[in-house]
């Protein structure tokens, strides 16, 4: 892996095993078998291979032969029959739309449904990238104090765009960083994104953040967020690029806690005024005392700017930890950080259109009018 001095974005995806396809056309569609998954697309599709497996469907790589560009096809079958999670793709697809920056995946298309309801399959193209963050961190590949700033960089820099377009991620971890040859990177899997400005009643007590990334007021509190939470999940990722191992690999709840204190030390009463459970203060007041453990301890050979950021990431009172904007700011990204080059959101995201309460129809019908932006009738 190479530091480029200019983003690129373009991509393949590289050493992946190829699967058997069978390809026909029939008017403006193509359909061909992958895994055991049929995909019919538009015609100027040319299926490529397998690149990956996921909860929601099996993902693709393709040629569009209308740009000559290599793109990502990810076919979700039976979309609608999780309501929610039906919902968490719509919002997904919407944010894609709005969330215009190199280091946000990009969605190219969404493939027009055969009518407006009734259908079961959804289609979506987007960025082809080679790998991720979380398969870079555990494999041989060296990495450098440069790759980890740069890949810092970028997340801060992505993250920027959303939070000030009122935008909070809820999910960052390895996996939904994605990279290239470059070191070009991209946040992806939007689908538990929300609002933070104007926080509804929104089931926020809902699986938010692997919990090895969680931040203390998402396991303690879980009544109200703030960007502070996407701030803890990048710092957990740092921590994981300095040392190639995860930070806080909890078992459960408690035991999460319990490895974060054991790490930064008990919290004083005013760094727990902001949790609003008593029994989650008492349980914390009841474990042993523990003193920090510096940062320089446990990644001896990191560069102590780099420990310093995280020291200002890490913080367990949310109202004390660094912004992303004094993230960018801070010493460790001189020579990268330019305000002028970190662009911010032009208008806040629309959120209204998810207070609704789904109904398969209804979530159909919305799905194709997002088609529709990328299809016009």
């Amino acid at each position: 892996m190479s530091i480029p001095r200019t983003h690129s974005r373009s991509g393949s995806r590289a050493n992946e095993l190829s699967h058997s396809m069978k390809s026909k056309s029939q008017s403006n569609k193509t359909t061909f078998d992958c895994a055991g998954t049929s995909f019919t697309v538009d015609s100027h599709y040319q299926f490529i291979k397998q690149i990956g497996h996921g909860a929601y469907g099996v993902v693709v790589s393709a040629l569009d032969k209308r740009t000559n560009t290599k793109v990502a096809i990810k076919k979700i079958p039976k979309a609608f029959e999780d309501l929610i999670d039906a919902k968490r793709i719509l919002r997904e697809i919407k944010l894609l739309n709005y969330l215009d920056h190199e280091n946000i995946i990009s969605i190219l298309d969404v493939q027009k449904p055969p009518a407006r309801t009734g259908y079961e399959d959804i289609y979506i193209i987007t960025d082809l990238m080679e790998t991720d963050l979380h398969r870079v961190i555990y494999s041989m590949q060296e990495l450098s104090d440069e790759h980890i700033q740069y890949f810092m960089y970028q997340m801060l820099r992505g993250l920027l765009y959303m939070h000030s377009g009122g935008v909070i991620h809820r999910d960052l971890k390895p996996s939904n960083l994605l990279l290239n040859k470059n070191c070009d990177l991209k946040i992806c899997d939007l689908g538990l994104a929300r609002g933070y400005d104007n926080e509804r009643d929104d089931n926020l007590t809902e699986y938010v953040v692997t919990r090895w990334y969680r931040a203390p007021e998402v396991i303690l509190n879980a009544s109200h967020y703030t960007k502070a939470l996407d701030v803890w999940s990048v710092g957990c990722v740092f921590a994981e690029l300095l040392g190639r191992s995860p930070l806080f690999p909890g078992e459960d709840y408690l035991d999460q806690v319990q490895r974060i204190i054991a790490v930064l030390g008990i919290p004083s009463q005013e760094d727990m005024a902001f949790i609003g459970n008593e029994s989650a203060k008492r349980f914390i007041k009841g474990l042993p005392k523990r003193q920090r453990v510096p940062w320089s301890t446990l990644y001896a050979k990191a560069n102590p700017i780099a420990l310093d950021l995280l020291n200002k990431m890490l913080v367990f009172n949310p109202n004390k930890r660094f912004t992303v904007e004094e993230c960018l700011s801070h010493p460790y990204f001189e020579g990268l950080h330019n305000s002028e080059e970190e662009p911010t959101a032009p208008v806040q995201f629309d959120w209204s259109f998810d207070d609704f309460t789904p109904t398969k129809p209804l979530l159909q019908s919305m799905v194709y009018e997002e088609s529709l932006k990328y299809h016009p009738l």
